[in-house]
């Protein structure tokens, strides 16, 4: 059997190469078919797992690794019956499917965000799972202010008075229900990155390169604002260490934890300047350049995104452009990672440069002859294609 995925990069698979700590032997991976979870479940058997369920309401994707320990399951979270059955004999569940983004009607948002989470939770007490990990999202605790090198702790506490998007409500709902439910029998924890990308991303690098694609990507603001950024791989590490962390006595149980490129970003406090990594994504795929172009006015935009959800509203049509879209490539968004260091011991196993890089070579090859169709390209309007092809899967399934 092989001992990496086929369908890695060569980065990818230097890193999978390199020795780790062991996993448990029987794995669950809900939400197995996304970006973060198909990786997930392919570390897991990288570093030993004997048996790991991938669970997801869409089939298996097209790069799916064909491998006797991984078994695809389909199954929806809102069934209790199909979350049974996939973490039925578990050692541990890595939580991570779940409604994502801001495009999915409002109706599936506290179905499956809240609901899905209750299911699994219920559904690990009952087949006597003892370790459950649920991947978060900073967003659940983001109150409209800049966010410019905080800890965990130093963040809004859950649950907060408003939200400043539907996803971030139920998502900071779900982790809620999962805290409250850590105990002796069900040991638990809450790891989330920031701005995950890297090959084989499906949401975030695609709707900003699409743009780009249309030559109407433009700076929103000044362009300073400080982020940071998490590679996939480094994720994925941070959710198998939550996983070590979960025994008694474990200062991580029943906590939050936010995993990013850390110190490897170019600014070695823990953040990059998102338009100036736009702009070198875009150069490197053979686009214009963004920073060369006139900067859009917060104000402008802000207008812009108004008049984007009153079309919304109106049509039912989710745009690309909304008032938290804005407010998100204006804001800084970067976090410090002590403490996911200290308890969790957490450290990039790819640096940012090194993952940044390797996700632009990966776009040039795979993403622009593939995936993106210039006939159909968006600049601020609907999403891209192939994001909405997958959320409009995921909603029919749920539908039916």
């Amino acid at each position: 059997m092989a001992r990496t995925a086929p369908a890695l990069t060569a980065l990818q698979r230097r890193a999978a190469e390199r020795s780790y700590p062991p996993v448990p032997p029987r794995c669950c991976v809900t939400g197995g078919s996304g970006f973060v979870g198909q990786r997930l479940v392919e570390m897991l058997v990288e570093r030993g797992a004997e048996r790991v369920v991938s669970f997801d309401i869409l089939p298996q994707p097209p790069s799916a690794w064909q491998d006797s320990r991984i078994v695809y399951m389909q199954g929806d979270l809102r069934s209790m019956e199909d979350v049974s059955k996939a973490v039925n004999g578990a050692d541990c569940v890595w939580h991570v499917g779940a409604a994502v983004g801001p495009f999915h009607p409002s109706s599936l948002y506290e179905d499956v965000n809240v609901g899905g989470c209750r299911n699994v939770v219920q559904a690990c007490l009952e087949a006597k799972v003892p370790k459950l990990v649920m991947s978060s999202s900073p967003s659940t605790r983001f109150d409209g202010s800049d966010i410019d090198g905080l800890l965990e702790t130093e963040l809004p506490s859950l649950p907060q008075k408003f939200y400043l998007q539907e996803y971030a409500e139920t998502k900071a709902k779900g982790e809620l229900v999962v805290t409250a439910a850590c105990c002796e029998k069900l040991m638990t924890v809450a790891v989330a990155p920031h701005q995950v990308y890297g090959p084989r991303d499906t949401l975030y690098l695609p709707n900003f390169m699409e743009t780009a694609a249309t030559g109407k990507l433009r700076v929103f603001g000044n362009g300073k604002n400080r982020v940071c950024f998490t590679y996939v791989d480094n994720y994925c590490h941070g959710l198998i260490l939550g996983e070590r962390a979960l025994f008694q006595g474990s200062p991580a149980l029943g906590k939050f934890y936010i995993v990013t490129d850390g110190d490897t970003h170019p600014h070695k406090e823990g953040y990059a300047y998102l338009w100036e990594e736009m702009d070198r994504f875009a150069v490197g795929l053979g686009l214009a350049s963004v920073l060369k172009k006139f900067h859009l006015p917060q104000f402008f935009m802000y207008f812009l995104a108004y008049v984007c959800n009153v079309i919304t509203f109106f049509t039912g049509t989710k745009m690309k452009l909304s008032p938290f879209s804005v407010k998100m490539l204006v804001m800084h968004r970067w976090f410090r990672t002590d403490r996911s260091k200290q308890d969790l011991g957490y450290e990039p196993i790819i640096s940012f440069r090194e993952g940044w890089d390797d996700s632009i070579d990966w776009f040039r090859r795979e993403w622009l002859p593939k995936y993106l169709d210039r006939t159909r390209a968006s600049s601020y309007g609907v999403i891209h294609h192939g994001s909405q092809a997958k959320i409009d899967g995921q909603n029919k399934k749920r539908s039916e």
